[in-house]
């Protein structure tokens, strides 16, 4: 995408609650014309409740929109072990909220990338360094759809 610079404002382990802290400052200094809010996995892998997922990613997309900022919200899944009722429940906050909010909702990336081992860390949860382009091919197409 050379047209746009892109900013990756991610922390590893991060949480809403963390990533809503940090906002502030980085749409302050960024201006970004995109957020992509990709984050609840840490909230998910901890058992917080939904209700408290969706209220951090409310403040988060209703803050980002408030500086004029375009939304792209990746939905975000939970690994099986948690259980069908939480794991539905969880996956249905990323569908009301892009709803709720009129915003482009990305699939669940990793879908893709976690069914390869090649490309996941030893914790089985997280991507490696050879899954990087994959990603990006994958997210790319929906930063251009959103822009």
């Amino acid at each position: 995408m050379p047209q746009h610079e892109i900013t990756n404002g991610s922390v590893s382990g991060e949480t809403t609650a963390g990533g809503l802290r940090r906002l502030p400052a980085l749409l302050e200094s960024v201006q970004p014309e995109l957020v992509l809010v990709e984050l609840g996995g840490n909230d998910g892998l901890r058992g917080f409740t939904p209700t408290q997922l969706k209220e951090n990613l409310t403040k988060i997309i209703t803050l980002a929109k408030s500086q004029g900022s375009q939304i792209l919200l990746s939905e975000i899944m939970v690994p099986p072990n948690y259980g069908p009722r939480y794991a539905k429940m969880f996956n249905q906050v990323y569908q009301e909220l892009a709803t709720e909010h009129q915003i482009t909702l990305m699939p669940f990336f990793m879908t893709e990338i976690a069914t390869k081992p090649e490309y996941m860390q030893r914790d089985g949860i997280h991507p490696n360094a050879s899954a990087q382009n994959d990603i990006a091919e994958f997210v790319i197409p929906w930063i251009e759809k959103t822009l």
